[in-house]
């Protein structure tokens, strides 16, 4: 499983240079999720992101075999927030006709503490619905920058 992940990682990187003045990463494994998130903003005047992508790795035998591991790109990114040191960040993927309707919905908020703070800590909420039972996951995530 680890290979999977270090796999999706490193096909992530392959496909885009990032270039950002600011540059953020998460990541979480826990009973539920693995998953590693960058995103990158520009240092001027409103903070525009300039680059994301990430992957996500489901453990659970609950969702779809679609939503087991999945790639996020900036198609994904449906709000992204960067200022004095907040990071928001919520993608959706609906997987197109393999998944019946069903779509994943992921919340990354976390918050450096203190400008210099090279590592910070945050939350993720996960949900997976359009199921017969909709599937939720939350837990803590930690974050770093560049």
């Amino acid at each position: 499983m680890r290979r999977t992940i270090l796999a999706l990682t490193v096909l992530c990187g392959a496909t885009q240079a990032a270039h950002a003045d600011s540059r953020f990463f998460c990541s979480a494994d826990d009973k539920d999720v693995r998953f590693t998130i960058e995103s990158g903003f520009e240092a001027k005047e409103g903070h525009r992101l300039n680059h994301f992508r990430g992957a996500i790795m489901i453990k659970s035998a609950d969702v779809s075999p679609v939503f087991k591991k999945v790639v996020f790109n900036s198609d994904h990114l449906t709000q992204n927030w960067s200022h004095a040191g907040e990071l928001r960040l919520a993608m959706f993927y609906d997987g197109g006709d393999e998944t019946g309707g069903q779509t994943l919905d992921l919340v990354i908020a976390a918050d450096q503490h203190g400008k210099s703070a090279a590592a910070f800590s945050g939350t993720y909420e996960l949900v997976i619905e359009g199921a017969a039972k909709p599937f939720t996951a939350s837990s803590k995530i930690s974050c770093g920058s560049k």
